[in-house]
């Protein structure tokens, strides 16, 4: 069995966030599939995301750090934060996208991608808050699923995927997964890389190890750290989401939302001017060996 490197690179759901060791810190579905990429003594995991990163946070601080590890395997899962922010241009989020995983795969590693799931199915949004954000998170995974079509990334489609949308695969604060929703994230990643041929040592196994947590903790919870991360949140997130709302707002008592739809359309158009490949090429199965 080849000894692998893997480098996980995103958020806080790669961070592991609603996944707690018993010890304290956080697992993840990033240690969970290491775990199943190959045996112990013979895989090193680099976890590299952050919480509240941005796509150019990941390309700027966390990509140079993943490529001095010399990865076999890699994963770029980001994204949700940047459809929060009021400054979102999705000319430089795609071209920063492109930029690490061209990286990622010239260094020899195999990459994991993935679309984001529809937050206002997830939270059950009132629809003047669910629709510009999901044009933005659309927008985002057109841009994964071209990267996908073009340079051979293992990938997930979470948009769609009905297991995503079950609310016990959620944490408390509905927004980051649950010890089964990572374990869900760790199986379909390792189905999708033994459907191209990538080799792994076993598969993640999807019952939780942990009692899932009680009404009371999960309130305790919400009302410890969980008001504490809202709080941080919402500082730098909260006023992007609230322009969003406003000019969602505006344009549909004018009956003009056809008109945001259209200027993202038209981004798209321009963040990904190069037509896609008929179907997608299989990605490179690694050969690096860790000695």
């Amino acid at each position: 069995m080849t000894s692998v490197r893997f480098a996980a690179l995103g958020d806080s759901v790669t961070v592991g966030l609603g996944d707690p060791l018993p010890e304290g810190g956080w697992r993840g579905w990033a240690a969970l599939l290491a775990d199943a990429m190959a045996p112990a003594g013979s895989r090193e995991l680099g976890n590299f995301a952050r919480c509240g990163a941005l796509i150019e946070d990941v390309a700027t601080d966390q990509l140079p750090r993943a490529l001095a590890q010399r990865p076999s395997h890699a994963s770029v899962l980001v994204g949700v934060n940047d459809t929060l922010r009021g400054d979102f241009e999705l000319a430089p989020v795609a071209a920063r996208l492109e930029e690490t995983v061209v990286a990622l795969r010239r260094a020899g590693a195999v990459v994991l991608t993935a679309n984001l799931p529809d937050p206002g199915r997830m939270l059950r949004l009132p629809e003047i808050v669910r629709r510009p954000l999901a044009r933005r998170v659309h927008a985002i995974n057109a841009v994964f699923d071209h990267l996908a079509a073009v340079h051979g990334t293992v990938h997930l489609d979470l948009a769609t995927h009905p297991a995503v949308y079950d609310p016990g695969m959620w944490g408390a604060d509905r927004i980051h997964p649950s010890e089964r929703g990572h374990r869900l994230l760790a199986g379909l990643f390792a189905a999708r890389l033994a459907e191209n041929g990538v080799p792994l040592w076993s598969r993640p196994d999807p019952r939780p190890s942990n009692p899932a947590p009680s009404a009371w903790a999960q309130a305790y919870w919400l009302a410890t750290k969980g008001t504490g991360w809202l709080c941080r949140r919402s500082l730098d997130l909260l006023p992007g989401l609230t322009r969003l709302v406003i000019a969602e707002a505006w344009h549909e008592l004018r009956d003009q939302t056809v008109r945001l739809d259209d200027r993202l359309r038209a981004e798209l158009a321009q963040a990904l001017p190069a037509p896609l490949p008929a179907g997608n090429p299989e990605p490179v199965v690694s050969s690096v060996v860790v000695p």
